[in-house]
């Protein structure tokens, strides 16, 4: 763990300031998007940390807790050097440059950046990758919300909870008491403390059964929270409740890491195991390619590029924010991802398996279960065969609190205060997410209806946000852990290389392409190991279902795999004619004060 932070630590302090330095060479005196088009509803000058709360709410979602945790087939190491290394020189560059090019783009999508860096052939194709991408992803995101809290009184009423706690808040910094953030704060972190305290006596209480929800229940209140999200202004729901739940994660990762440290826990998964080779319960394929898309946001993440080039770049105050925002809540996510993996890797093998393999006689294979049954008696909830990562990292860390000093016997309180603080990291994620696939559909549905691009036009607004809610929500509805979670680490890595690929580009066409290695080694990687792993779905894990969900997932995989290989080929095309043509030097000196 110390050597983790050690590395993190020198990434940010060195490797972020070249980026910012020399590769995006930020500027305070520029105006940003927030100030040149301020409207009160998107575009909003935003104190840094605020926007750091709502940014590193809104990328962290269930990638770094739960890729790591179902990763952990393969062995703790694997997926520790890769979340390491990764983050460093791969996850936080490409969140910096696309957040960079953004601001420097008034606020533009992905797919516009696209449009005017590469041309409008990539554009187009990068908007509709993106809609396919971004609605496999939210379906991956809300599956790991829906597995954690169906049958679980106790977890949904505190994540309720949150919602009236975040508006509350939001009334309370922005209208009743104006720029009192440290005020808020408090009041509502004592709020959610309150509610996990009280969800204890909700499962004996006569609200039993109105917080005991099914799976198709939860789907349904999911997507509602999704749909009400995206619609209302950023500082009444949004921006108060990633900031809240900021604080939850980042207080309680930092409590994780000093827990880690003075509990020492020991690692019982083996630093490699036999499934490095395939044939895994969880995941089916051999470690490379599957560890880099299973792990996926915990290294680098596709889906931030959407955030980096949504909500939070029309609320950058100043250039300079870039760098703590873009580069350093992802090492924070990176960090998030290490301790995830330390707390599932502290669970025997056997337990491990047997909460999160369906259908795997873990003491047949060699893994018998240890703990299992004290386990799921001190969590007060059955925990076998829980699959989809979130019950076995709540598991871990409740073991790893549990044991501090003092800590003994409140295993139930740990376990469910983890459960909230899983599912505030994917519901900030798929708010944020809904509200930027809106964005998306508008500024697409606007080329053919000029009005459905206005986001402050409510029925365009209440239009687009019906459809991108159904059309995540479907997935969530007829899939499993087994078939989301390759196509969501897929497409997720899909959309990072789409965003490295513009990201090149941009250095280049800004005059600095000595620097566009900083982008282009790590979407070369990428690129590479995401669309092997994506053909080895379709051939061994898709397909071969034989029934209309496992030809779907094929059919959706190959169309996003071919989609982001014509970004790539316009991409290299345009690279190309920059360094072959003879106007190249002039053009670079034009733009070089851009």
């Amino acid at each position: 763990m110390i050597g983790a932070l050690a590395v993190l630590a020198i990434g940010y302090r060195y490797y972020s300031a070249f980026m910012a330095a020399k590769v995006a060479v930020l500027d305070d005196t520029r105006p940003t998007p927030a100030h040149t088009l301020e409207d009160g509803q998107n575009y909003h000058p935003t104190n840094r940390w605020v926007l750091f709360g709502h940014h590193f709410a809104a990328i962290s979602g269930a990638g770094p807790l739960i890729g790591p945790v179902l990763a952990l087939q393969f062995g703790f190491l694997p997926g520790f050097l890769w979340i390491l290394i990764g983050v460093v020189i791969g996850g936080a560059v490409h969140d910096f440059i696309i957040l960079f090019a953004s601001v420097r783009h008034n606020g533009k999508s992905l797919a516009e950046i696209a449009k005017r860096e590469i041309g409008p052939v990539a554009g187009v194709t990068a908007a509709i990758a993106t809609l396919f991408i971004v609605t496999i992803a939210l379906a991956g995101l809300a599956l790991v919300v829906v597995n954690a809290l169906a049958e679980s009184p106790w977890g949904a009423f505190t994540i309720a909870c949150t919602i009236p706690i975040a508006l509350f808040m939001g009334l309370y910094m922005y209208r009743l008491r104006r720029g009192r953030i440290v005020e808020g704060t408090t009041i509502g972190v004592i709020l959610l403390i309150v509610a996990v305290i009280v969800g204890r006596f909700i499962p004996e209480s006569s609200w039993a059964s109105t917080f005991t929800l099914t799976r198709h229940q939860l789907i349904i209140a999911i997507a509602g929270y999704g749909f009400v999200a995206s619609v209302l202004p950023v500082w009444m729901l949004l921006c108060p409740r990633d900031y809240l739940s900021s604080f939850m994660k980042i207080g309680t990762i930092a409590a994780l890491v000093v827990g880690v440290m003075i509990v020492n826990p020991t690692l019982h998964m083996a630093p490699v195991t036999e499934f490095i080779h395939g044939g895994g319960p969880i995941i089916k394929g051999n470690v490379f390619p599957f560890v880099f898309i299973t792990i996926a946001c915990g290294a680098i993440s596709g889906f931030h590029s959407l955030v980096g080039s949504g909500t939070t770049p029309k609320m950058i105050d100043r250039e300079s924010d870039i760098r703590p925002i873009g580069y350093g809540a992802m090492l924070v996510e990176g960090l998030v991802g290490i301790t995830s993996l330390v707390a599932a890797a502290s669970l025997f093998p056997g337990d491990y398996f047997a909460i999160n393999a369906v259908n795997f006689d873990a003491t047949a294979a060699g893994f018998p279960p240890v703990n299992l049954d004290l386990l799921a008696r001190e969590v007060g909830e059955e925990i076998a065969g829980r699959a989809g990562g979130a019950v076995s990292l709540a598991v871990g860390i409740a073991q790893i609190f549990s044991n501090l000093p003092g800590m003994a016997g409140l295993m139930k309180y740990w376990y469910h205060y983890a459960i909230m603080f899983e599912a505030l990291f994917i519901l900030t994620t798929i708010d944020t997410g809904s509200r930027v696939m809106r964005f998306l559909v508008q500024e697409y549905l606007g080329k053919f209806w000029k009005p459905l691009e206005r986001t402050d036009w409510l029925p365009a607004n209440l239009g687009t946000s019906l459809l991108v809610v159904l059309s995540w929500a479907y997935f969530v509805w007829t899939g499993s852990i087994s078939t989301i979670w390759p196509m969501f680490g897929i497409a997720n890595q899909l959309l990072s290389v789409v965003a490295l690929s513009i990201g090149t580009t941009l250095i280049i066409n800004l005059g600095r392409p000595r620097y566009c290695w900083t982008t282009a080694l790590p979407m070369a990687f990428v690129a590479t190991t995401t669309l092997l792993a994506g053909w080895q779905s379709i051939q061994s894990i898709f397909w071969p279902r034989g029934d209309f969900q496992g030809y779907l997932n094929s059919v959706v995989t190959a169309v996003m795999m071919s989609l982001v290989v014509i970004i790539l080929a316009n991409a290299l095309a345009r690279w190309r004619r920059s360094f072959l043509s003879p106007a190249t030097i002039a053009e670079w000196s034009t733009n070089a004060h851009r």
